[in-house]
């Protein structure tokens, strides 16, 4: 079994060309695959291997970066490897929003733990925000929840012009840190009253049974499991190779999807040269699958 695990951490970090090339020589000789993102307000990243090469790995950037101890990590297991390789970026945050965040202020944060959510998004004074892209809200979210209508994270401050300052607030994102820089942003605004879901979704669905669950439909996760469903077991849908959404069972029966081609959300867009270009992928990648298999 492969472990696959994610973890982020708000604190100051420099030399990080230095810091860049020593994480990935260093998942590169543990046979470590995945992405980790590093800038001048901290760590977030999802690597995935055996068992003891993770936990080598994460005890390996913990001293390098001198962090004690993640903000936070979520686990699982796999029979296959996510990712196809070590990657390593250097960004100016570690989650674009335009505001750059101590761990001093991370600290005045409101979280709340995965058993007590459900009772917090129930009440009626209370608006629940997935900060999340549209596409991700699509395949599943929180009953009560409401969709930021963004693209991309960039986009959410101006989702919040003509929110009143005074509501109570509860949101959530896939493992946590998107809340943490939405919930920051929001408390420079004047915004008081802010709750973010502990460990994000991944957290939740590890250990909220499905029957107690308000959860509905699957979460996606940027590497090959696409979505994960609740005990962080993979989902049921698939990426389109031709414009890199994800797309469920029901869709793949379209008349409108070809595998490695189109899906009914880039059949009408496709030009005739870039669906030439796909048909002639396509028959590269097959000739190349068969002489593997001789």
């Amino acid at each position: 079994m492969i472990n696959v695990i994610g973890f982020y951490k708000f604190k100051k970090i420099s030399n990080l060309k230095k810091l860049q090339n020593s994480i990935r020589n260093y998942l590169a000789e543990k046979l470590i695959n995945g992405t980790v993102i590093i800038a001048p307000e901290g760590i977030n990243g999802t690597i995935a291997g055996k068992k003891e090469n993770i936990e080598e790995c994460i005890n390996y950037i913990k001293k390098k970066t001198n962090i004690r101890k993640f903000d936070s990590k979520n686990f699982s297991k796999i029979k296959y490897q996510p990712f196809n390789r070590p990657k390593i970026k250097i960004k100016n945050e570690v989650v674009p929003i335009g505001l750059k965040l101590t761990s001093k202020e991370k600290i005045k944060n409101k979280y709340v733990d995965p058993k007590d959510w459900n009772k917090l998004i129930k009440k009626k004074n209370i608006k629940v925000i997935d900060v999340r892209k549209t596409m991700e809200f699509r395949l599943g979210t929180f009953k009560y929840a409401e969709d930021a209508k963004i693209k991309n994270f960039r986009e959410f401050p101006s989702y919040f012009k003509e929110l009143n300052k005074n509501k109570k607030i509860a949101m959530f994102c896939t493992g946590g840190i998107r809340c943490e820089k939405a919930a920051n942003f929001l408390r420079k605004k004047g915004f008081q009253d802010i709750y973010q879901l502990e460990g994000g979704i991944l957290n939740y669905l590890k250990n909220i049974k499905k029957k107690n669950s308000l959860w509905k439909g699957e979460c996606f996760v940027f590497d090959k499991r696409v979505t994960l469903k609740h005990a962080l077991k993979p989902g049921k849908y698939i990426i389109c190779s031709a414009c890199r959404t994800p797309i469920s069972p029901t869709e793949i029966k379209s008349k409108k999807y070809t595998k490695d081609i189109s899906c009914p959300y880039c059949f009408d867009k496709l030009t005739k040269k870039r669906k030439k270009k796909l048909i002639i992928r396509k028959k590269q990648k097959k000739y190349l699958k068969t002489i593997k298999n001789l």
